[in-house]
């Protein structure tokens, strides 16, 4: 557990086990913390690093507004594998760490074995990506205004109350953990990488050519994610594509066994040879017969 300097700031790192990289990158609502389940569950296997994104303590928080957007974050990831003098890993990126993850892979795929990109994909559907943009800047603001991010009804949201149906204890805890970031850090975050990045249906034609083995979970009850997330499926020979049923946004926390499961199965694939891309046979239009008939 210690500070590493990358890119001009210090961000909070912790690196358990031993073994293959898996680094996770957590979500806006979440921090370093947000993976604990998933770390007791492969440290004895893997060498699992989770950070705090710069924004969010005990990382540092730059009072730049300019200091924070997508290819930061991005960048970041890449100093962070650097820091650690890890040459390839699997990420694992839950919502805004999905993107991140998924933008990794595109401009550095000689620097990743695989990834998983979970609950990823708000903002980016284009019937409601306006409506996305508008109310994240609106959130910002708010925050910013009030210097606090005492909103009762970002924890209880329709794709967040899932959790504490499910686990009150656990939903509890994710709410707590949210109330002390930083008011500025979370608003620039908002503002920068959340509403600054762009659509990923902007990114059809580099998805189609990726290599990089990808497995994309979704809940079926967030909204915001499942049409971008059948968007992905189909642009990306490479992803495979998980859904949870009666799941919300927080995935890797309502039922972190299940979570931990798919991606044991997934990694356990790589390491057999039995995650191909999709066969071009695969993605007829056709219900019932091929292209060369019956």
């Amino acid at each position: 557990m210690a500070h590493h300097h990358i890119n001009g700031v210090r961000l909070w790192v912790e690196d358990e086990g031993d073994g293959p990289a898996l680094v996770f990158v957590h979500e806006f609502g979440g921090d370093h913390r947000s993976w604990r389940h998933q770390v007791d569950h492969f440290r004895d296997r893997f060498r699992c690093v989770t950070y705090s994104a710069r924004g969010y303590p005990p990382s540092d928080v730059p009072e730049d507004e300019d200091a924070y957007g997508q290819d930061i974050a991005t960048a970041d990831l890449l100093g962070l594998l650097d820091a650690l003098k890890i040459e390839r890993a699997h990420i694992i990126g839950l919502s805004m760490g999905a993107y991140t993850g998924l933008r990794f892979a595109l401009a550095h795929p000689d620097r990743i074995m695989s990834l998983v990109a979970a609950s990823g994909g708000s903002g980016s559907f284009p019937g409601t990506r306006a409506h996305f943009l508008e109310e994240t800047r609106a959130l910002a603001d708010t925050i910013l205004d009030r210097n606090s991010l005492n909103l009762p009804g970002f924890a209880s949201s329709a794709t967040r109350t899932q959790l504490k149906l499910k686990n009150p204890d656990g939903w509890k805890e994710f709410a707590d953990h949210f109330l002390e970031h930083s008011p500025m850090g979370s608003a620039y975050t908002l503002r920068r990488v959340q509403a600054g990045r762009p659509s990923l249906y902007d990114f059809e034609a580099e998805l189609k050519a990726m290599t990089t083995p990808t497995l994309l979970m979704v809940g079926d009850e967030d909204e915001p994610c499942i049409d971008t997330n059948v968007f992905l499926k189909r642009a990306m020979p490479s992803a495979g594509l998980v859904t949870f049923p009666k799941s919300g946004h927080l995935i890797n926390l309502e039922d972190p066994g299940a979570f931990n499961a798919a991606i044991d199965d997934f990694l356990a694939a790589l390491a057999a040879g039995s995650w191909p891309r999709r066969d071009a046979s695969t993605t007829g239009a056709s219900a019932y017969l091929s292209e060369d008939g019956p």
